[in-house]
C-alpha cells in the first residue's frame, strides 16, 4: 500500500530518474519539466516516488498537499492508491495538474469524477516560426517596438556559457532590485528559482542567450527542449531601461528555437493580469489545459 513515507524530496541527483521516465512519457505541460520542479523546491517542496513502474509527484505549498497523476502506463490500481492517499491530506484540491489526455482517461474509468479547469496554469504555446518571423498585422505593434530597440541601442546577442554566467547573476541581482523582489513572495521565490537554475545551468542541460549593451548583460532567456516538438522558455528577464528589449530577447530566442522545434511553450500566466495580456499579445497557437479534481466528487 502506497504511503507518504514512500516519498522523498526531489534533488538534483534525481534527474536521471526523471529523464528515464520522460524519455518514454515526455511532459506536455511545463510544470512537469524537471528544471521547473527542482528550481521551485523552496516554494513547492516537491516529493516523488517510483511505484509500480509509475513516477508519482506531490507538492506541499503552505501545508496544502497536492498530488499529481501517476506518470507511466495508465493503471487504475495505481491511480486508486494515489487518490486514496490524496484524500487523506484534506487539501483544497488534493489531485491536480491533470492534462487533457489523462482527464479523458480518468473520465472513463471514474465516471462520477468532476474536473475543474485550472486556468491560471494553462500553458501558452506558440508556433516557433510565428515568434521568430513576427509576420502579419497581428504583430505590427511588436515589430514597431522591436525596430525602435534596434535603432536606439547597439547590442550583442551571446549564448550562455561559462564565460558569462557570473555576469548573468549580477544582472539578475539588478533585476531583483528593480522589481523589489523582497516585497513580493512570488517574485522572491522566482528569484530563488532563477538563481538555482543558473547555479546548476549545465547540470540541468539548459540553453539560453543574453543581450549585452555596452559591457553589461541587460536581458537573458533560458530554455530547454521538453518534448520532441516543443521547447519551453523557463525565464525571460530584461532591464527596464531599454524600450523594446523584451521584444528583442523574445525574438532572438525564437530565432534559435525555430531551427529545432515547431512549438515554443512560454508557460502560464499564473493569473497575473499584465502577464496574461503580454502572453496573449503574441497570439498563442494553442493552450495546454490542466485541471484539478473536485474532491467532493471523489467517491472513495
Amino acid at each position: 500500500m502506497l504511503s507518504k513515507d514512500d516519498f522523498k524530496p526531489i534533488t538534483l541527483g534525481d534527474k536521471p530518474v526523471f529523464d528515464k521516465f520522460y524519455k518514454k512519457y515526455p511532459p506536455v505541460h511545463s510544470d512537469y519539466v524537471f528544471t521547473t520542479l527542482i528550481s521551485w523546491m523552496d516554494y513547492a517542496d516537491y516529493n516523488f516516488t517510483v511505484y509500480k513502474e509509475n513516477l508519482i509527484i506531490y507538492s506541499d505549498i503552505g501545508g496544502q498537499v497536492r498530488f499529481r497523476p501517476p506518470i507511466g502506463e495508465y493503471k487504475k490500481e495505481v491511480f486508486d492508491e494515489v487518490l486514496k492517499l490524496a484524500i487523506k491530506e484534506n487539501s483544497d484540491f488534493p489531485f491536480g495538474m491533470i492534462d487533457e489526455k489523462t482527464k479523458d482517461w480518468m473520465s472513463e474509468v471514474y465516471p462520477s469524477f468532476k474536473f475543474v479547469e485550472h486556468k491560471n496554469y494553462f500553458d501558452y504555446v506558440y508556433l516557433s516560426e510565428d515568434l521568430a518571423e513576427l509576420s502579419g498585422s497581428d504583430y505590427s505593434k511588436i515589430r514597431n517596438r522591436l525596430n525602435k530597440f534596434n535603432r536606439r541601442y547597439k547590442h550583442r546577442v551571446e549564448e550562455i556559457d561559462e564565460n558569462n554566467i557570473s555576469d548573468i547573476k549580477k544582472f539578475l541581482k539588478r533585476w531583483c532590485l528593480w522589481k523589489d523582489c523582497g516585497s513580493d513572495p512570488l517574485l522572491d521565490n522566482e528569484r530563488k528559482a532563477i538563481l538555482f537554475s543558473m547555479n546548476n545551468f549545465f547540470e540541468l542541460d539548459l540553453s539560453g542567450i543574453v543581450i549585452e549593451i555596452g559591457d553589461k548583460v541587460e536581458a537573458v532567456s533560458v530554455f530547454e527542449q521538453m518534448n520532441k516538438d516543443t521547447a519551453v522558455i523557463h525565464y525571460e528577464k530584461a532591464s527596464p531601461d531599454y524600450f523594446g528589449i523584451y521584444k528583442a530577447i523574445n525574438k532572438e530566442a525564437a530565432n534559435i528555437l525555430q531551427k529545432k522545434v515547431r512549438f515554443i511553450n512560454r508557460e502560464s500566466d499564473m493569473g497575473i493580469p499584465g502577464l496574461r495580456r503580454a502572453k496573449k499579445s503574441y497570439r498563442p497557437d494553442h493552450m495546454i489545459k490542466v485541471y484539478h479534481l473536485d474532491k467532493e466528487s471523489i467517491d472513495f
